[in-house]
């Protein structure tokens, strides 16, 4: 087991897609091991739909995901400087992260994770490229924070 950070914040461009997925299998697989919150550059958008699909499929409950900021964690009182390692999914939140370690000491790795939207022309074919995402997300958590220490069973 590698060493654990004590809290990760993963983000994406709107916290909708990559970001949450990534909070939601990380804390199927790794439970209270650490502290895990995911955000977005922006929260225009709602959860997507296929993200809550094929996250179904594996044990992860996303519907009740209210998409965030970063500006609107620091409103609700989460602290970005509180947080030990900082998972970027897309380039534009890699961005913003090493924005914020000028004014904090954090971690931060940029996992290129597809961003799924707008990819396939039928459902079966998005569903399929959202798990493509899904499992690059989860490929990457076991090889970041190894194996599950609980499983959805």
């Amino acid at each position: 087991m590698g060493n654990l950070p004590a809290s990760v914040l993963f983000t994406c461009d709107h916290n909708a897609v990559r970001s949450p997925m990534a909070e939601g299998i990380a804390k199927l697989y790794y439970g209270h091991s650490f502290y895990i919150q995911s955000a977005g550059v922006k929260n225009d958008l709602e959860i997507d739909g296929f993200c809550i699909a094929v996250c179904d499929e594996i044990g992860v409950e996303l519907g009740r995901h209210r998409a965030r900021s970063f500006d609107e964690m620091q409103d609700w009182g989460d602290d970005l400087g509180g947080f030990d390692l900082i998972v970027s999914l897309s380039p534009a939140s890699q961005r913003k992260a090493l924005e914020l370690t000028r004014y904090y000491h954090l971690d931060v790795e940029y996992w290129p994770i597809m961003d799924p939207t707008g990819l396939g022309e039928t459902r079966v074919q998005k569903l399929d490229r959202y798990r493509q995402s899904r499992d690059q997300i989860i490929d990457r958590l076991v090889n970041r924070f190894g194996p599950p220490i609980s499983s959805a069973e």
